[in-house]
């Protein structure tokens, strides 16, 4: 291949390259976003025409719906640095696709704007209370870790106590968001909508009419949100489609490449 052409390599075949580089356990967690972030741009678009505006506009629309998003993210920086050691993109997009930050430099989390009811399912409740368990104890270790740390006389380079000191801080704002969530949270019920339209806790089967290629998705809350078992929240781009449709009914999502239509085959909960 040409230096020329390597520079015009598309998305789509720079993705089918990147995949099939990694072994077939990362291949098989890693398609999914790889894709995704694919087919928001367009197969055809060419990596090089790809801005660090429109890498960092990506990442916010993904933090934006998502809570659990940072294996997402990985896993579309490798993708992006893979390309640029290739010579596909003369700049390293990689470094643009941050989660988003607030104004104390943690990642946003939406708990000032936390509804007063979160509907969660009742795999979902059990699944962050146990995440707060084992939060609450990493805390009391990182507080033995700190006082150990700080045992040290020398504060000049003191490292480890830097460190211990900013984890301990991301996990006490995990275990505020977690404590709120859980105190606001309404445990979905297990029975079916009777009016058989789509809600959070439903499983649906998309069919993209373009492609004819089958879709499994799982509608929850964004704190449960798990993009690699296909848990996608309901104020996702694709959620907000599915919301209050049928079996049957065609929905579309606009994305910077058009529109991708599907049809709902199978909604269940």
């Amino acid at each position: 291949m040409t230096k020329k052409e390597e520079q015009n390599q598309n998305l789509g075949t720079a993705a089918s390259q990147f995949l099939a580089s990694l072994s077939p356990e990362e291949r098989e967690t890693s398609q999914q976003a790889v894709y995704r972030f694919v087919r928001w741009y367009g197969g055809d678009r060419l990596f090089s025409g790809l801005t660090a505006p429109e890498v960092a506009k990506y990442a916010e629309q993904l933090s934006s719906s998502d809570t659990d998003y940072t294996k997402k993210l990985e896993i579309v920086r490798a993708f992006l640095a893979y390309a640029r050691k290739q010579g596909w993109s003369q700049t390293n997009l990689a470094t643009h696709l941050k989660a988003k930050k607030s104004k104390n430099n943690l990642p946003i989390t939406g708990r000032k704007g936390l509804p007063e009811t979160v509907t969660l399912t009742r795999q979902g409740y059990a699944k962050l209370e146990a995440e707060l368990a084992e939060l609450r104890e990493k805390r009391q270790e990182l507080t033995d870790e700190i006082r150990r740390a700080a045992a040290d006389k020398d504060f000049r380079e003191n490292a480890p106590l830097d460190a211990a000191r900013e984890q301990k801080g991301h996990v006490e704002g995990r275990i505020m968001e977690l404590e709120e969530t859980l105190k606001a949270a309404a445990i979905l019920s297990a029975e079916g909508n009777s009016s058989r339209k789509a809600g959070i806790g439903d499983s649906v089967i998309l069919c993209d009419l373009a492609s004819s290629e089958e879709v499994h998705y799982t509608l929850v809350h964004p704190r449960e949100v798990d993009p690699i078992k296909g848990k996608i929240s309901d104020v996702s781009p694709i959620g907000k489609a599915i919301i209050g449709h049928g079996e049957g009914d065609t929905i579309e999502i606009t994305v910077p490449a058009g529109k991708l239509r599907y049809q709902i085959k199978q909604l269940r909960r």
